[in-house]
């Protein structure tokens, strides 16, 4: 045996990486196990900048959870010594009766949000990178902006091994088993066993927990960065990270940010709808028809960011039937936590995730509310 822990952590990318730390951080002996490294670009924790924002529209529910991710963000960030949340602010943008406009004023009027409604007129003259049509609708909450996700990982690998934590590259699970009070772990450099399992392998989890396999769908995602004319119009103080429901689909994009590559970078949600396997997607295969679904938007939307992509990358959402996460005891085996169908948004809840992980592998519950993401919800 190549060792026995209070928890073994299978996944070491945003989830996982917190889960080890908060573990870690309450004296328990933690190993977790990554088979690429720490970080890397063959899941879905990586490209430079990822969204953070208060006023969710997916559901209300997610608010008191972001809450406590900012807190948690800012202590990680204080502790690294390095910026991993940047503040821009945050518009969500869509004419009345979308999902994005009518969800994110609900959050503000539940939590009582601060936010500024704005027309197309008022966003055009605050944001002027900004076309949009009449009869479309923002809605502005200055708390909005991204985090570093490769800083945030490093930031909890670095705080999880100085409390302890064994954090080992390289090591691919092959399986594993519940044996009476301990869980064993089969890998290909051994064995290991621990009092709980906690998985947050992202596209993987399907195959490491069979049962949920047929709710967990890994999806082929593609971000560009496009050659911008107007650079000042794409400054971080001048252009907020956004969310915008079109009829094109939704989008969604952040500033120009000396830290990755140049250009004004988007995403669509569900970018093409393709199905992806996470051991064959060509993490290098995003082409013409990619870089079309995003410039054919920025040309309507954005034209002084339409111009060619400057980089681009490919990565993958695992998503859920309804897309909320799937964060619970897994069914029938007490033993093993599941972390899994961060569907396309999950990244800014990493602080939190990893301390509600951390929760249901030592007490078995959490004082937050997580019935959003029961896995017997199905």
């Amino acid at each position: 045996m190549a060792g026995h822990y209070d928890a073994i952590v299978v996944g070491v990318g945003g989830m996982g990486s917190a889960a080890a730390y908060h573990l870690a951080r309450r004296g328990r002996r933690v190993l977790g196990l990554e088979r690429f490294t720490i970080p890397n670009e063959m899941g879905s924790s990586h490209g430079v900048s990822r969204i953070i924002r208060l006023a969710y529209f997916e559901d209300p529910s997610y608010v008191p959870l972001l809450r406590r991710a900012y807190e948690l963000w800012r202590e990680l960030e204080g502790e690294y010594g390095e910026q991993i949340l940047h503040i821009t602010g945050c518009l969500h943008v869509g004419a009345p009766g979308t999902a994005v406009y009518d969800g994110c004023l609900r959050s503000c009027a539940e939590h009582h949000l601060q936010h500024q409604v704005l027309g197309p007129a008022e966003l055009r003259e605050r944001f002027p990178a900004f076309r949009m049509p009449p009869g479309t609708g923002a809605i502005f909450e200055s708390e909005g902006g991204f985090l570093v996700p490769e800083k945030c990982i490093l930031a909890h690998a670095a705080g999880a091994r100085a409390a302890g934590a064994d954090l080992r590259e390289g090591e691919t699970v092959l399986g594993w088993e519940v044996d009476g009070d301990r869980v064993r772990v089969h890998t290909d450099r051994g064995d290991h066993e621990a009092e709980r399992l906690i998985l947050t392998a992202g596209a993987w989890n399907g195959r490491l927990f069979p049962a949920l396999a047929p709710r967990l769908e890994p999806e082929r995602q593609v971000l560009a960065w496009l050659g911008v004319s107007r650079p000042d119009l794409f400054q971080p103080e001048a252009f907020p990270v956004f969310i915008m429901e079109v009829p094109e689909g939704m989008y969604y994009g952040f500033p120009l940010f000396a830290g990755g590559p140049p250009g004004l970078k988007l995403g669509r949600m569900h970018h093409r709808l393709e199905p992806a396997d996470p051991d064959l997607l060509d993490r290098d295969g995003a082409g013409r028809e990619d870089e079309e679904v995003l410039r054919s938007f920025a040309r309507r939307y954005l034209p002084d960011g339409s111009g060619p992509a400057q980089a681009m990358k490919v990565c993958m959402f695992t998503n859920t039937p309804d897309e909320n996460f799937l964060i619970d005891l897994a069914p029938g085996e007490p033993r093993v936590v599941l972390g899994a169908g961060f569907s396309g948004h999950g990244f800014k809840f990493c602080s939190i995730v990893g301390e509600i992980l951390a929760d249901l592998a030592t007490e078995g519950s959490t004082r937050h509310q997580i019935g959003l993401f029961r896995a017997d919800r199905w």
